[in-house]
């Protein structure tokens, strides 16, 4: 009946099934027998309103079982309840109602969304985020180069994912890449492809970064380790819009709308005509430890994506936790405090997050945006009188220390690539 009708429809066995169709499958409307093996249908209703699934369900009941129908709506929260066997003029007239009604809720949402101060996946109430908000919703309709700038973890790539969403290429692809997790050898195929035989291991065509984007928008992560070499073959693909192939003949039309972004100052690291090509429109993005109002909203946000990704059913933290959260300095940034409370919601599982039942999730080091305590047990000091160099070197150590010699890690909490620290630490042995 409802495939006449042409409507996407899945079918689920039982519950359970139910359940794991509907982690990739987003229903409008979800209609389900009471009478099941394995989950029956009072569990799969709990089950959807414990992880807050607010999407109506219409319950169908066998002749006799009314007082069990109306429990499931009035004690399970289901939308409405239709009698066996069901006649097909009242059950699109219901279904009509339901479909009305999730769609209410998603304007409902998207007005709370506002409300609370949001754009797409990214939230805060802080002057500085809306200004950033304001700034995305100014730039995402144009088609103009923009340069992201802000620490590691800070959500940059959040940021080019909502300016191509508000964007007149929203139905064409968004392809990221990451300039310092690439070989040097490597990044002029990634973005521009190879022809077969082009080089030892290029056993097929392949189509570059900017055919893969044709039509949608090219988002370049760290676009400061782009290798020197590199940049000069890049402005003149921005500047005339076609690509070559390493190994091929021809050239090829592409139209990619370009976003980079970068955590360090890249004036210096840039030609400076590619610099200016790419920094048309800049947004910077503030730290969370210059924001932290949004941590009470945040925490809500990446709480509730727990709950879906993992099957949790967290409720929220409690307020001593909320305080120790909003007092830490987070040089990781709101990627640190994803980790935090991903491990936090796995721990605690059900209810609300507490010190006392979250596993040590919470022993938060201070990190080297906060100002260093005197006294025994105090993070080290470097004394005065030593060069930038040794500094530098002194800092870079300090740093690794403190993250177990982890290099990716120790180059995002101290805002430089990949690239640059491995130079630095090499330049100490020569």
């Amino acid at each position: 009946m409802l495939s006449d009708r042409d409507f996407d429809t899945k079918v689920a066995a039982d519950g359970l099934e139910a359940l794991e169709r509907l982690t990739s499958f987003q229903a409008d409307v979800i209609v389900t027998d009471l009478a099941m093996p394995r989950m029956d249908g009072f569990e799969l209703l709990r089950h959807l309103h414990e992880r807050g699934d607010l999407t109506p369900v219409i319950a169908l009941t066998g002749v006799g079982s009314m007082e069990k129908a109306l429990a499931a709506v009035h004690d399970l929260h289901a939308f409405w309840f239709v009698e066996k066997p069901v006649e097909a003029h009242a059950f699109n007239i219901l279904l009509n109602r339901a479909i009305c009604h999730k769609r209410g809720l998603r304007k409902a949402n998207g007005l709370m969304r506002d409300l609370r101060g949001g754009l797409g996946d990214i939230v805060g109430n802080s002057q500085a985020m809306q200004q950033t908000f304001s700034l995305i919703r100014q730039v995402a309709p144009t088609s103009v180069p923009v340069l992201i700038r802000g620490e590691s973890g800070t959500g940059k790539e959040l940021v080019a994912q909502e300016i191509h969403k508000y964007s007149p290429r929203k139905q064409g692809p968004f392809v990221p890449i990451n300039a310092s997790a690439l070989p040097e050898n490597l990044i002029e195929s990634e973005l521009f492809g190879h022809e077969k035989g082009a080089f030892t291991g290029a056993l097929e065509r392949f189509a570059g970064c900017f055919e893969q984007a044709h039509g949608g928008t090219l988002f370049l992560d760290e676009i400061g380790e782009m290798p020197q070499s590199t940049q000069p073959k890049l402005l003149r693909v921005l500047e005339d819009l076609r690509v070559r192939r390493l190994g091929g003949k021809h050239e090829i039309a592409v139209d990619a709308r370009i976003l980079a972004a970068t955590t360090q100052e890249i004036g210096a690291h840039l030609r400076k005509d590619l610099y200016y090509r790419l920094n048309v429109f800049q947004i910077v993005i503030p730290p969370l430890r210059e924001r932290k109002e949004d941590i009470p909203p945040i925490t809500d946000v990446i709480l509730r994506k727990m709950n879906q990704k993992h099957g949790t059913r967290v409720t929220g933290v409690d307020a001593a936790v909320l305080d120790l959260l909003c007092r830490h300095d987070w040089p990781g940034n709101v990627r640190e405090l994803r980790n935090v409370l991903e491990r936090a919601a796995i721990m605690v599982g059900v209810g609300l997050i507490g010190l006392a039942n979250s596993g040590g999730a919470f022993q938060l080091s201070p990190g080297p945006y906060r100002t260093p305590a005197s006294g025994p047990g105090s993070p080290r000091m470097l004394p005065p009188g030593q060069s930038l160099a040794e500094i530098d070197e002194a800092y870079i150590r300090i740093t690794l220390d403190h993250v177990g010699g982890n290099r990716k890690a120790a180059a995002e909490m101290l805002g430089i690539g990949l690239r640059t620290l491995q130079s630095r630490i090499a330049a100490w042995r020569d």
